[in-house]
């Protein structure tokens, strides 16, 4: 969640802006960290029993997956497959009157359904707190889970909520005006390689 408005329409990546923006996390720098996550999850949860990882679009869900992909190459009892779902918090925001709202994503969940498990919400960036929000009460719609838990590639501040990640792959002291990029391979166009990146304000 880069920003209030990052869930809806992202501003394209400007390559041109280049001189004003800084690359803070590598693709290398993101493994490592989503590995370290990985881990965090299954100590938290005293292994992967009744464990759910909820990726939020756009860059959530990919995140969830590779995540998915760690926690079964650490433990082999674990399909990464019937443990990622994609939950879409469009419709439960609370600042659909001040956006142009994009198209909801689908929400596709694990078969299991959620009641009574450990939900891992994964975000890319933790901003305002505000989609995290949205996506409790998107997950009060599908069931009752035994606990929530959240888990972000970065924790940018400047929270307007009270929500805190459990698990966190970076900390990243920012100003309200710069913006944070996450890029991902394979989601953000040809070419595109794995970084986070701050883009000065104007």
């Amino acid at each position: 969640m880069s920003s209030p408005s990052a869930a809806f329409e992202e501003a394209p990546f400007n390559a041109a802006s280049a001189n004003v923006s800084r690359v803070v996390l590598t693709a290398a720098d993101i493994d490592r960290a989503l590995t370290r996550i990985a881990y965090e999850i299954l100590e938290a949860n005293k292994g992967s029993a009744n464990l759910l990882l909820l990726g939020i679009p756009r860059r959530g869900y990919p995140l969830a997956q590779r995540l998915a992909a760690k926690l079964a190459a650490t433990d082999p009892t674990i399909d990464p497959q019937a443990i990622v779902g994609q939950l879409d918090v469009t419709m439960f925001r609370d600042d659909l009157a001040h956006h142009p709202t994009r198209a909801p994503e689908r929400t596709a969940l694990p078969v299991s359904g959620i009641d009574n498990k450990v939900i891992v919400l994964v975000d890319d960036v933790l901003y305002s707190g505000r989609t995290i929000r949205a996506a409790l009460d998107a997950l009060v719609d599908l069931g009752r889970p035994r606990a929530v838990r959240l888990a972000v590639l970065v924790d940018r501040g400047h929270r307007e909520l009270p929500i805190r990640a459990d698990h966190v792959g970076k900390n990243l002291p920012t100003s309200s005006s710069e913006k944070v990029r996450v890029r991902l391979a394979g989601i953000d166009g040809p070419g595109a390689a794995d970084q986070v990146v701050i883009e000065a304000g104007a």
